[in-house]
């Protein structure tokens, strides 16, 4: 029999990409999509599905919140798939309380082997919501560890070439994150932070002129050189690196843009 299955995630493009997953997988049938924790919340109690694929990082109401939520107003709680790029901390917490995650990007054998764990959990007697639970007051604990004010200094350690440098952050031009490395580069040189996170590195520069632009990217909002206007009402900012990198704008910080230059 086909599980039922909604997919919640503020980018079009990993639904679209999650969604084509499991049509290939087959014997799963997505019966609606969400944008945001809310959305997730809704079609939850409308639909009823056998399983929810739900994006940790969303604005406004996260995953975990979405869970939380479900609990306290006694809803029962689908099989939970977590879409994250969280540290190992996390991904560990979700394997000792036997709750799946996929790491993006979507992996189609990952995929199918998260759909198969989650059809062999449904018909068991056990509820997820104290695996849930736990899970949740794990993270939390976490979270509040990462986001306890840092001290901040003007230098930021790099590692570049066997080398380690120690640059203003005011020379800063963008930080990603790919793979679980995060990339810091600036207009002459590039390296690798000793960072976890982008939200422990956040933490450590000056929220006045930094900006979380997309769950991938740190942008320095001095060394953005050029808006371009992308499909859909979307940005990307060309940055003042040596080459001009173009950093993604994501849909949630698409109005942080326009506050911020009048667009």
């Amino acid at each position: 029999m086909a599980l039922s299955a909604v997919i919640v995630d503020d980018e079009q493009l990993s639904r679209d990409e999650l969604a084509y997953l499991l049509k290939s997988v087959g014997e799963v049938n997505v019966v609606a999509q969400g944008a945001n924790g809310l959305d997730a919340v809704n079609l939850i109690k409308e639909h009823a599905p056998d399983l929810v694929f739900l994006d940790v990082q969303m604005p406004g109401l996260d995953g975990f919140g979405v869970i939380k939520r479900l609990i306290d107003k006694k809803v029962p709680v689908p099989q939970v798939v977590f879409a994250t790029a969280f540290d190992q901390y996390a991904v560990k917490a979700f394997e000792v309380n036997a709750v799946d995650y996929l790491l993006k990007p979507f992996d189609k054998k990952r995929v199918a082997q998260a759909v198969q764990k989650a059809r062999h959990r449904i018909g068991s007697q056990a509820t997820p919501n104290d695996r849930l639970t736990a899970l949740i007051d794990m993270l939390e604990a976490r979270q509040t560890e990462v986001a306890k004010p840092q001290p901040q200094t003007s230098k930021v350690l790099i590692k570049s070439g066997g080398r380690l440098f120690l640059v203003d952050q005011k020379d800063i031009c963008f930080a990603s994150i790919e793979d679980g490395v995060i990339t810091v580069v600036t207009p002459s040189m590039e390296g690798q932070s000793n960072c976890r996170t982008l939200e422990e590195l956040l933490a450590a520069l000056d929220p006045n002129i930094f900006w979380r632009a997309h769950r991938s990217f740190l942008v320095n909002i001095n060394r953005i050189k050029e808006v371009v206007p992308w499909f859909k009402s979307s940005y990307q900012l060309r940055m003042g690196d040596k080459n001009s990198t173009e950093v993604p704008v994501s849909r949630a910080q698409t109005k942080r843009l326009r506050e911020l230059f009048g667009l």
